[in-house]
């Protein structure tokens, strides 16, 4: 099972709404919460803390931090419907590996 770190500023609202998108677009494409991913919601001032028991992040605020070693994704899409595609592929892909 893959864990993924859903970030923003606070770690309450637009968390939330990621989180509650990139569920049901995985759930669409067959991956099962629990199973295949778990995903651990949180701000991003905790990102870096928690990053060696994770297998990638998705932020929705921008964030750069060159010690994290996992992949961190741009989660905007997941908020504004534009490229959620993109990033839902790029999560498969984790799942997968």
């Amino acid at each position: 099972m893959k864990k993924i770190i859903v970030a923003c500023g606070a770690g309450v609202v637009t968390s939330t709404a990621a989180m509650n998108k990139l569920n049901e677009e995985l759930t669409d494409r067959g991956f099962n919460e629990g199973t295949d991913y778990k995903l651990v919601q949180t701000s991003v001032q905790q990102v870096q803390s928690m990053a060696d028991e994770a297998d990638a992040a998705i932020t929705t605020t921008q964030y750069d931090n060159d010690e994290i070693k996992i992949p961190v994704l741009n989660g905007l899409p997941l908020l504004t419907g534009i490229g959620v595609d993109d990033v839902i592929d790029q999560v498969e892909e984790i799942i997968k590996g």
